[in-house]
């Protein structure tokens, strides 16, 4: 499909289709920037060689405020999205994934996380094991050519996907080596593993880095559709839209929404550390500390110049 025939430029609501439907309250979490890869490429404050956890006692408080604070604005239902660094390097991940559960209290919870996929077989199946009464599982796994093998990561994502558990390769298109991970994406794509295309962002996150053509532009805005229905929904008051990924954003442009009405800390929140947040790309003052934190109680003015992250852009907003 070619989602750049979008008239983006006349677009005045959009976002993600199951918070637009539903009742569902979306939490994006940076359990710590610790991670065992050091890929050339990455940003420096992405990562850290410190483990930096917090205590389990301080992310299971805040699961539990998150949950009583979204329940009094109407959010009965939650998205747990989990990333780093790399999160599957925090010790008892397992115990904090068990404690999402609460039973008949929640109708509806689901788990995502962000991970390297370094660990192996084992891990992932006890991983699998602990998110096993959520109602839906997926996994972002990014690939890093400096230390990943290609088969390995490969029977990862099919044993997961085994397990029920949706797997999306997220592959960074550094434009140097644009054309040979491509022909990487295309063959984990013919092992039927599904592939995900994302620009590369400068140093600040605040941009796309120079360096692609037109046609990289091209293959990153349309390629590589991904199966099932699309996940955003778009509508210029007339006619609705459909764009597989918010992963897209990036690559069409449409990623700067100031003076927009948008779902960040109302719908949603991030946490970053010791920080709560709207958003990562929001230029607001933060909602809190982890310790001490106030969602908004309806829709804000965006004051963010752009949206870089797909968990920033994928939130309900309005022109």
């Amino acid at each position: 499909m070619s989602f750049s025939t979008i008239p983006l430029n006349k677009i005045v609501h959009f976002g993600q289709k199951t918070m637009l439907d539903r009742p569902l309250f979306n939490i994006s979490w940076i359990l710590g920037r610790f991670c065992n890869y050091k890929c050339s490429y990455c940003w420096p404050y992405a990562r850290s060689d410190k483990q930096d956890f917090q205590s389990f006692e301080v992310y299971q408080n805040a699961i539990d405020e998150i949950k009583r604070q979204a329940r009094q604005n109407g959010f009965t239902q939650f998205h747990w999205s989990f990333s780093g660094g790399e999160p599957t390097a925090y010790k008892r991940l397992l115990d904090l994934t068990k404690h999402l559960d609460d039973g008949a209290k929640t109708p509806y919870q689901s788990i995502h996380m962000t991970t390297n996929l370094s660990p192996g077989l084992n891990w992932w199946k006890s991983w699998a094991d602990a998110t096993c009464l959520l109602q839906r599982r997926s996994i972002t796994a990014s690939f890093h050519d400096e230390f990943a093998k290609e088969q390995e990561f490969g029977d990862k994502c099919l044993q997961l996907q085994y397990q029920t558990v949706l797997v999306t390769v997220n592959q960074v298109m550094v434009p140097d080596k644009f054309f040979e991970t491509l022909e990487r994406c295309k063959r984990l794509r013919a092992r039927g593993i599904n592939v995900t295309l994302k620009p590369q962002s400068d140093p600040t996150a605040s941009a796309v880095v120079d360096g692609y053509t037109p046609e990289m532009i091209k293959i990153m805005q349309d390629d590589f559709e991904q199966p099932g229905e699309p996940q955003i929904k778009l509508t210029d008051g007339e006619t609705d839209y459909y764009i597989d990924q918010a992963e897209r954003f990036n690559a069409l442009g449409f990623n700067k929404f100031a003076n927009w009405t948008c779902n960040s800390g109302y719908q949603s929140v991030i946490i970053r550390g010791n920080e709560v947040k709207r958003a990562y790309s929001c230029h607001d003052v933060p909602l809190g500390e982890i310790t001490n934190f106030n969602l908004f109680t309806s829709p804000q003015i965006c004051t963010t110049p752009s949206c870089v992250s797909s968990a920033d852009s994928k939130i309900p907003k309005c022109k």
